[in-house]
């Protein structure tokens, strides 16, 4: 991969190629907060017994995550922030990454989610069945 420009993100290959860390920055999807208090609207992932809420009706698109005590999320996943992108292949997306969690559906289908450990931040990767989707399940 060429060098930086000068805004910092990196040139493409000539193959047109760029590193998923850089390219995926720009579908930026929402923030994850842990809480232990009961939200309006949350909704319930069976998958990591969880309750969130739709970022899509909060203005600075934050999720809310409830996690039941018998939850089996553990570590940094349970109890920091994470920010989350949309990938179009999560499993491309997890590759070389420290993971957290594997790839899983949330929805019956509407989304399948990973998270990954990059530098000390908890990254979600997010591939939706439909790539234009702009509600929650």
């Amino acid at each position: 991969m060429a060098g930086p420009t000068e805004h910092g993100l990196p040139t493409p290959t000539v193959t047109g190629d760029w590193s998923v860390s850089r390219i995926e920055r720009i579908r930026f999807d929402h923030i994850g907060l842990v809480t232990s208090e009961k939200k309006p609207g949350e909704r319930w992932v069976k998958a990591t017994r969880v309750w969130v809420t739709s970022p899509r009706a909060h203005p600075f698109h934050i999720e809310w995550l409830r996690y039941e005590p018998d939850s089996p999320v553990t570590g940094p996943l349970r109890t920091q922030p994470h920010i989350a992108y949309r990938v179009a292949d999560v499993h491309k997306a997890i590759r070389g990454q420290r993971l957290l969690l594997e790839p899983f559906d949330v929805g019956d289908g509407f989304v399948t989610v990973a998270f990954v450990d990059h530098e000390g931040v908890v990254v979600e990767f997010m591939q939706y069945a439909d790539p234009d989707e702009e509600g929650w399940f």
